[in-house]
This record gives C-alpha cells, sequence and structure tokens, in this order.
C-alpha cells in the first residue's frame, strides 16, 4: 500500500495554485507558519483554534531493549510533540 504524504512541496504548489500566489511566496507563507508554530510549541503549549492544539512533551530516560539480540542500552530523554485535533474539525472530517 503507498503512503499519500503531503509534502511541504506539494503544499506550497497546491497554495499558490488554489490562491493565485507565486510559487516563492507561497513557500515563504508556509516557511513562516511554520516556524512561527515551532517557536510557539517550544515556549508553551499551542492552541489553533478550530484546528487543534499541539503540547510539548518531555520523555524520561529509559532502558531499552533489542528484542533480536536481548541486549539492553539507555535511551536519552528528549522532547516530543503531540497534537489533539479539535473537535470541530473533526466533525468535518468525519462528515
Amino acid at each position: 500500500m503507498k503512503k499519500n504524504n503531503l509534502k511541504k512541496k506539494d503544499f506550497y504548489s497546491k497554495l499558490s495554485k488554489k490562491l493565485g500566489y507565486s510559487q516563492p511566496y507561497s513557500k515563504k507563507l508556509i516557511d513562516d507558519l511554520l516556524e512561527i508554530i515551532n517557536f510557539n510549541i517550544k515556549k508553551d503549549n499551542f492552541l489553533l483554534k478550530n484546528i487543534g492544539s499541539f503540547k510539548l512533551l518531555t520523555k524520561k530516560e529509559r532502558t531499552g531493549r533489542n528484542p533480536k539480540t536481548m541486549t539492553t542500552h539507555i535511551i536519552k530523554s528528549r522532547k516530543t510533540v503531540s497534537f489533539k485535533i479539535s473537535k470541530n474539525l473533526l466533525k468535518i472530517i468525519n462528515y
């Protein structure tokens, strides 16, 4: 089964066709939007009204195991982002 992921290049291409902007302007628009989202997620949780919320999670250090060789190793602590879709967008998707 082939995945149909939307790449950033496809995203700004579709945006330029839909709104009539030039490709470089659309690319700048998408890059600026992603930069704003990244900046706000790093500061605190970030809410996009009627789309969803991003939450920065910190995972603790833990022990991992290779199931094939049964060797253990330490998985370092790290930060990850969680996204929760809004109820409004979920209604739109499901109907």
